[in-house]
């Protein structure tokens, strides 16, 4: 059985502006821990896959970053696209490129996010073992879900069946077959969603055969399938980039969850128990960070004064004093400032946008 994983570096993290910018993208920084996003993800995956087996897909503009950041990953590991068109073309662009590698049909094709917070790694590669082994022996799809610790807002969910009707021998495993897929709730839905008992949080991890996520792709995006057939022909071959171009110009943006997960059948979830963030907004990472007798989380040339429950971060070298205030974020770049009140961070998104329909770039 062979197995291959694909690591999705191409996202811009807008919640996370001004850290997370189009020139470097969250998963290019020094978040939490050691490494950034990216090569602590690359580390993870290390312990249980090939070096020659691991393979990452980004956009072209990144490719000095991701040679600085990974300097042992062989450049033909790197899968390029001219811009983002979220996770479904991602993912069949890597399918297709694996087979053009000499990847056969049967090999397990595990796609993973580069931006996120795992601990307990050991427990990480057992839930990781345990759905390649679903994915080969089933012909399915498999995801990895986590249990939720609080009604989280900025999460998908997926509702597990609780009977072991069919998948005995990987029931005690963790293993559930899923009922539904549901977007990301309001906070009414979340707790309820919670009180059920029967939701996980959806961790965006996917593991599926390539024949099986082939045969899904033609059957729920037909219309995206037949351009991506058009393309196999040119991968490899002169002209390719011109046509990959030319095809993504035609796509919308599709996410796995939406095109095919929420319709297909016979997909299987692992109830994993190890620690997982996805680092979505600064709430996420003032939530995780060690706090000071306060509750202030600072860092940087700071003075604090009178501050409780806040994230004050300076990394541009400059002094920032910040007196009486409660439940906010301050972030200070070296070109912008973002202050926010602690629970909106989600609407970042909204700032980034209004800068790129006024075109102000620069601070993009």
């Amino acid at each position: 059985m062979k197995k291959v994983a694909v690591i999705m570096a191409g996202g811009m993290g807008a919640k996370f502006w001004p850290k997370s910018t189009a020139k470097l993208p969250k998963q290019f920084t020094h978040t939490m821990g050691e490494g950034t996003l990216l090569q602590n993800t690359y580390s993870r995956l290390l312990q249980f896959f090939e070096k020659e087996d691991i393979f990452l897909i980004t956009a072209y503009r990144f490719v000095d970053v991701v040679k600085e950041q990974l300097p042992k990953i062989p450049f033909e590991n790197l899968i390029f696209e001219p811009f983002g068109r979220h996770t479904a073309p991602c993912t069949a662009l890597a399918s297709i490129y694996l087979q053009n590698k000499g990847y056969s049909d049967d090999t397990v094709m595990c796609i993973f996010p580069s931006d996120h917070i795992i601990s307990n790694v050991g427990e990480f590669i057992q839930s990781i073992e345990t759905a390649v082994k679903i994915a080969y022996n089933r012909h399915s799809v498999v995801t990895i879900g986590i249990p939720p610790t609080r009604p989280e807002i900025g999460y998908g969910y997926i509702q597990l069946k609780q009977d072991n009707a069919g998948i005995e021998e990987y029931y005690d495993l963790g293993a559930r077959l899923t009922n539904t897929f549901a977007e990301k709730p309001d906070k009414k839905t979340a707790e309820r969603f919670i009180d059920s008992g029967d939701f996980v949080w959806n961790s965006g991890m996917f593991i599926w055969r390539i024949d099986v996520f082939e045969h899904l792709f033609a059957k729920y995006l037909p219309n995206y399938a037949e351009k991506y057939e058009t393309l196999r022909r040119y991968i490899g071959k002169e002209g390719y980039i011109e046509e990959l171009k030319y095809i993504y110009k035609q796509l919308n943006p599709m996410s796995l969850d939406y095109g095919i997960l929420e319709k297909a059948d016979n997909v299987y979830c692992i109830q994993s128990s190890f620690f997982w963030s996805d680092l979505d907004n600064w709430d996420e990472l003032y939530r995780l960070s060690l706090k000071d007798a306060h509750n202030n989380v600072l860092e940087g040339d700071i003075i604090s004064i009178n501050n409780k429950n806040s994230m004050i971060i300076s990394q541009s070298g400059k002094f920032v004093g910040v007196v009486g205030m409660s439940d906010v974020i301050v972030i200070d770049t070296d070109d912008s400032i973002l202050i926010c009140r602690r629970g909106a961070s989600d609407d970042v998104q909204e700032l980034v946008d209004h800068l790129r329909r006024r075109n102000i770039n620069k601070f993009l």
